[in-house]
């Protein structure tokens, strides 16, 4: 009787997994968000990718081997502990240009796959050339896509006060409401730049996740207010890069330190380090950190599953990325990437 039940439990699961779209042989708990601005507009190579590399990049995305998915979609199942599967990827969008609807809409549609537009609000209500406008974004959200928050003006949030901090949220919020009829539960920090000053603030603004620009996978012991993503521009849009990026697992880092990615001077360089938490990993004895400058760190084991990175020089004003990696089973990367900010002294 006992297995008789047991049969019947995990017919039920297969079922319901089937319906949702989750193959149990082959589910995961974690996912890969991908990030563009422009779309063939060549003269911005730091922030466009071609035509032809995107097309090339949906090619693979519908190529059977990666499974799309919104970026509320990932976060809700894997704040709920629910798996997705294996390979799952987001599609998320900054900055509302006018080629995102013009060029990179059409190609999605025609895919069929789903993806998040963050728009910064300021900008289409001011009509600047190059960007979309309420009519269009309108025509967007009506046909499914998922639109997020960018505040209003597109600051350097760190170095806003928390009158100022919540004047952006606020004000934005409003305009999405006025001209969309809701607010966007999600936002994406201008620049992925972040503190825990400007995640009090969002967390207290009822936002259910947030985004940065920094490499990496989200899984479900994430800090969901500072979630990775892989950005993508003419210089790093090749597909093999996207393949990389779409097979990656995560390297689950936990008690990270500094918390706080905005350095003060007396911190810089930062003491970076963080414990590998979640499963075992084979080979983290070959991990490997690099600096802004593409160099690998220094790093010391403390313990089985401690890593501490050695880094004698400071960081320059602005944004500095460190990413840390090691190759698992199947030839898959285990990402972990923070992204620090420090500001200019006058």
């Amino acid at each position: 009787m006992i297995k008789i039940k047991l049969l019947l439990s995990r017919t039920i699961l297969s079922i319901l997994c089937l319906f949702m779209g989750i193959d149990l042989a082959n589910a995961a708990s974690s996912a890969v968000v991908l990030m563009y601005h422009r779309f063939g507009e060549n003269q911005y190579p730091s922030t466009n990718i071609r035509i032809d590399q995107f097309e090339a990049h949906l090619k693979t995305l519908t190529s059977g081997e990666f499974t799309v998915k919104s970026l509320t979609e990932i976060t809700s199942a894997l704040k709920n502990g629910n798996s997705l599967p294996d390979k799952t990827v987001g599609i998320s969008i900054d900055d509302a240009f006018l080629s995102v609807y013009q060029k990179a809409w059409p190609r999605l549609q025609e895919a069929k796959l789903p993806f998040t537009l963050f728009i910064a609000t300021d900008a289409i209500d001011r009509n600047l050339p190059g960007y979309m406008n309420w009519n269009q974004v309108r025509t967007l959200q009506k046909k499914g896509v998922e639109i997020g928050n960018q505040t209003a003006s597109h600051p350097h949030l760190p170095l806003l006060s928390n009158s100022e901090l919540e004047t952006e949220i606020i004000k934005s919020t409003r305009r999405f409401k006025e001209e969309l009829g809701f607010a966007p539960m999600i936002i994406a920090y201008p620049y992925g730049e972040y503190s825990l000053a400007v995640s009090k603030v969002v967390r207290a603004a009822g936002f259910n996740a947030g985004f940065g620009q920094h490499s990496g996978v989200i899984h479900s012991n994430s800090d969901f207010f500072y979630l990775p993503r892989f950005a993508f521009n003419e210089t790093f849009g090749g597909v093999n890069r996207l393949k990389l990026a779409g097979r990656a697992l995560p390297l689950r880092a936990i008690d990270i330190t500094p918390a706080d990615p905005f350095l003060t001077p007396d911190v810089n360089p930062p003491p970076f380090g963080f414990t590998i938490g979640g499963e075992k990993i084979r080979n983290l004895d070959s991990i490997s950190c690099y600096a802004p400058d593409g160099k690998k760190l220094r790093i010391e084991r403390l313990g089985q599953a401690r890593v501490e990175i050695r880094m004698d020089k400071k960081f320059s004003a602005g944004r500095s990325r460190v990413n840390c990696t090691v190759l698992d089973k199947g030839g898959r990367w285990r990402w972990f990437g923070r992204q620090f900010f420090v500001p200019k002294i006058n």
